[in-house]
């Protein structure tokens, strides 16, 4: 039975979508906490309707990066986390604490990595002229918004899309392919060889319109 530590920072809509398919496909692991760095954020309620333990270490209360990390790291250890996933966390995150949780720690990109690393992704690829855009799920690495490649989602981009609209049609392939990568991890089916993550034999990394 996997422990697993889930990280927001605000709504934490991808938490709900990862929680309810653990629940409905009775993985073989445990949410075993939902912390936030942000004591407002309103995915803790969620959590907490459903039983799963919350904690907040607020980032505002440390003077630094690292000190904030080595909290952070220490309320993660207590749940004896087999597995963290960043899921709209704000933060990022020191090469240390990264390290500790190497091949262990996940988030999800809206966009089809590496292209259009940062913020504003979606606006990026709409500057961009290009006609698919995505999100991407992956192993975290020092190195920001890059790490071996679990999944990835696309759309195609329309005439008419907007940052909005965009940030509308990913959110629904989100929700899909971040629990499928966590219940591949769960599971014992994702192997890291480089940078690549392999299933059962076969790259991971599907793009499906």
């Amino acid at each position: 039975m996997k422990k697993i530590v889930i990280l927001i920072s605000g709504r934490g809509s991808n938490m709900q979508a990862i929680v309810q398919a653990s629940q409905s496909q009775q993985w073989p692991a445990q949410i075993a906490a939902v912390i936030s760095n942000k004591p407002d954020a309103a995915g803790l309620a969620y959590a907490a309707s459903q039983g799963i333990p919350t904690m907040v270490v607020e980032s505002k209360a440390f003077q630094n990066r690292e000190s904030f990390d080595t909290a952070l790291q220490q309320a993660i250890d207590s749940f004896q986390a087999d597995l963290v996933v960043l899921a709209g966390f704000m933060r990022i995150l020191t090469p240390q604490f990264v390290q500790h949780y190497e091949n262990r720690i996940m988030n999800i990109h809206p966009s089809l990595l590496p292209s259009f690393v940062g913020l504003h992704t979606h606006q990026q690829a709409l500057d961009a002229g290009v006609k698919f855009h995505g999100a991407t799920v992956h192993f975290v690495t020092a190195e920001l918004d890059h790490g071996p490649i679990i999944d990835q989602a696309c759309v195609r981009i329309e005439h008419a899309d907007t940052e909005e609209s965009l940030a509308q049609k990913l959110l629904v392939k989100e929700h899909q392919i971040y629990p499928r990568a966590v219940r591949l991890f769960v599971e014992g089916k994702l192997v890291v060889e480089g940078n690549r993550v392999i299933v059962n034999g076969s790259e991971a990394d599907s793009c499906a319109i």
